[in-house]
């Protein structure tokens, strides 16, 4: 489908197709799960916290009248609580779409690790996603052409991504563990098409980035994004710049979508911070094979998850 005739208000038809999307209970996450239950889909909203899970549901119940909808504790950050959902999710039938959104946006200022012995936002951002996509294959493929799509960043070309080091062991800054983790994310879901590819399986792996979404310029709704005055004011002082997180997530739900979005491909806001969604050019590092072949490597023994 051409750029010209995809409409991000008025989606094709979803109605009997099943996606998880993890990070669900805000954000872009959040907005992700609104559009595609209003195109008729089945969405299972994953997160953290059940509670702010039950609010996300209710929210999205409310102004989505008779959407189909279900939640699942899922923490991309433990390895045993992916494990669980996995096994969970790949049990049923099919699974048509994976949107692996869920991450730390605001790195804490020390570094710290998981329960595992991770690097928070490395486990969070990058190394659960992995996990979780690896494990889910199965489904993914029953739905014959099943796809997943990976969040990546515009900030991806400010750092140089080093793979020997992919969990800041040394010289950890919030800044570089959040731009490295969406470099790493990158490279993932590109080594994922060459890989899938190479196995022949019919899943697809797709790369999309949402621009410059701020909560201060997205709707108000309770439990899900409850701006104050003060993230408003300087929403507004960016509006050049920046767009809404309902707006943020026409890029990731076009690239789950639309059939025209290769495996392989990437896809971004057409002003690059906004704008609405199209393919773009991702930063040469994250392209990077051997880069993303090492990284593969560390994520497969760190996670003990073996894709094909």
């Amino acid at each position: 489908m051409s750029a010209a005739r995809w409409n991000p208000r008025d989606l094709p038809d979803q109605g009997g197709r099943v996606f998880l999307v993890t990070g669900a209970n805000a954000g872009l996450g959040y907005f992700s799960c609104e559009q595609l239950a209003r195109a008729g889909a089945h969405v299972v909203m994953s997160g953290r916290h059940p509670n702010r899970l039950a609010a996300a549901r209710a929210a999205l119940v409310r102004r989505v009248p008779g959407a189909s909808v279900e939640t699942m504790l899922l923490d991309t950050s433990n390895l045993g609580s992916i494990r669980a959902a996995a096994a969970s999710i790949g049990a049923r039938e099919r699974l048509d779409g994976l949107l692996l959104n869920a991450g730390v946006v605001h790195p804490p200022a020390q570094r710290k690790v998981t329960a595992d012995r991770n690097e928070v936002v490395f486990a969070t951002n990058v190394l659960g996603h992995f996990a979780l996509a690896g494990s889910l294959l199965a489904p993914l493929a029953r739905a014959g052409g099943g796809r997943m799509v990976w969040l990546g960043s515009m900030a991806t070309s400010l750092w140089r991504f080093d793979p020997a080091d992919p969990q800041l062991v040394e010289g950890y800054t919030p800044w570089r563990a959040y731009v490295q983790s969406k470099v790493a994310t990158q490279l993932l879901g590109f080594e994922a098409d060459r890989r899938l590819r190479d196995a022949g399986m019919p899943v697809q792996s797709v790369v999309a980035h949402p621009g410059y979404s701020v909560s201060g310029r997205t709707v108000g709704i309770r439990g899900v994004n409850e701006p104050t005055l003060k993230s408003r004011f300087v929403g507004n002082l960016q509006a050049a710049v920046t767009q809404s997180k309902e707006h943020g997530a026409w890029v990731p739900v076009r690239a789950l979508l639309d059939p025209a979005a290769e495996s392989g491909s990437f896809w971004g806001p057409t002003l690059v911070s906004r704008g609405v969604p199209r393919p773009a050019v991702a930063a040469g590092v994250s392209r990077d094979r051997e880069r993303a072949a090492r990284l593969w490597d560390f994520c497969e023994e760190t996670a003990a998850i073996h894709w094909p």
